[in-house]
C-alpha cells in the first residue's frame, strides 16, 4: 500500500492548491433549473422524483422535470424506435430520426438568455462512452438553466445522434445498465443539490465528499456510546477549532486510505501537506516494519 500511495502522492507536498478559477461561484448560479429528459421509459423517473431532495426542490420551484417519450416522435404508424444495426451483429440499436425529431421538437422552444439571445442548453447522451461524471461536471451543470438528458437503451444509438445532436457525452461508471435513466437520475439529483437553497443546511454543498477532492470524513450522532464503541472526545469538546481541524485531517486520511489518486487534484493548504507526510512517513514505516 505505502508504495501505492507514494505514486499518487508525487509532488504532492509542493504543488500548490487546485485552481478554482472553472468553478462556477455557488452565488451566481442559477436559482431554479429545468431537465428535459428524452427516454423510452418514462415510468422509471416517477418513484425518485417524487420523493425527498428532488420533490421538494420542485415544490420549491427550484427544479422542474419534463419527460419526453422518444416513441411519440416516431414517424410510422408503430412508433418505431430501434432497428438491426448495418452490418449484422447483436442486439437492436435506436433510431435517429425519432430523437432527433423529439430534441429538436422540445428545445426549439428554448428561452431566450439573459442577454437576450437564443439560448441552447446541453443536450447530453448518457452512455457508456462519455467522460465519466464528477462532482466538478456537476458544478458545471449547475451553472445552466436549463438541461437535455438523452436516454441511451438497447445496443446504443445510431452514430449521427453522437455526431450531430449531443453536445455532451456523460457516463456514471465503468459498468453497464440496462439504459440511460438511472445515470439520468443521479446526474438531476448531483446537480440539483448544487441551486442554491435546495438544501436546508447552506455548508451541506461545501463540506460533502469530492466537493473540495477529498473524501468526507466519519460522522457521529447520539448516543455516545453504542456497544461499548465511543464517539471520539473531541467531538463533544466544544473547542470549534479543533473539531474543524480533526475533520479536515479525518477527511485527509479517509483519502489517503482509500481513494489516494484524488489527492493530485485537491485543494490542500500547507498545513494539509504535513499532515498527509506524516501519514506517507507512517505507511512506510509499517511497510517496512
Amino acid at each position: 500500500m505505502a508504495e501505492d500511495v507514494a505514486e499518487n502522492t508525487a509532488g504532492l507536498m509542493s504543488k500548490p492548491p487546485a485552481s478554482g478559477a472553472d468553478r462556477v461561484p455557488f452565488g451566481s448560479r442559477p436559482a431554479s433549473i429545468h431537465f428535459d429528459v428524452f427516454t423510452l421509459f418514462p415510468e422509471m423517473f416517477g418513484g425518485p422524483l417524487q420523493a425527498s431532495m428532488l420533490k421538494r426542490a420542485q415544490e420549491m420551484g427550484s427544479l422542474s422535470v419534463a419527460l419526453h417519450d422518444i416513441r411519440e416522435y416516431a414517424n410510422d404508424k408503430h412508433h418505431v424506435t430501434d432497428e438491426p444495426p448495418y452490418g449484422g451483429g447483436g442486439g437492436m440499436v435506436m433510431k435517429a430520426e425519432p430523437v432527433f425529431c423529439a430534441v429538436e421538437a422540445v428545445l426549439s422552444g428554448s428561452e431566450p438568455g439573459q442577454d437576450g439571445e437564443d439560448s441552447e442548453p446541453p443536450v447530453i447522451l448518457l452512455t457508456p462512452q462519455g467522460r465519466l461524471f464528477s462532482q466538478e461536471i456537476a458544478r458545471e451543470l449547475a451553472g445552466q438553466r436549463r438541461i437535455a438528458l438523452v436516454c441511451g437503451r438497447y445496443e446504443g444509438v445510431d452514430e449521427r445522434v453522437r455526431q450531430h445532436l449531443a453536445t455532451d457525452e456523460l457516463s456514471i461508471g465503468d459498468y453497464v445498465l440496462t439504459g440511460g435513466e438511472l445515470a439520468a437520475l443521479v446526474v438531476i439529483d448531483a446537480v440539483t443539490r448544487l441551486v442554491p437553497g435546495v438544501l436546508g443546511a447552506p455548508r451541506a454543498v461545501v463540506e460533502d465528499s469530492h466537493v473540495d477532492g477529498l473524501l468526507e470524513g466519519p460522522h457521529y450522532t447520539r448516543p455516545r456510546a453504542f456497544r461499548g464503541w465511543e464517539v471520539p472526545d473531541i467531538l463533544l469538546s466544544g473547542d470549534h477549532g479543533a473539531v474543524a481541524r480533526w475533520r479536515r485531517e479525518e477527511a485527509l486520511r479517509r483519502t489517503f486510505e482509500r481513494r489516494p489518486e484524488l489527492l493530485g487534484q485537491a485543494r490542500l493548504t500547507p498545513q494539509d501537506r504535513e499532515f498527509l507526510l506524516r501519514l506517507l512517513e507512517e505507511a512506510q514505516r509499517g511497510r517496512s516494519a
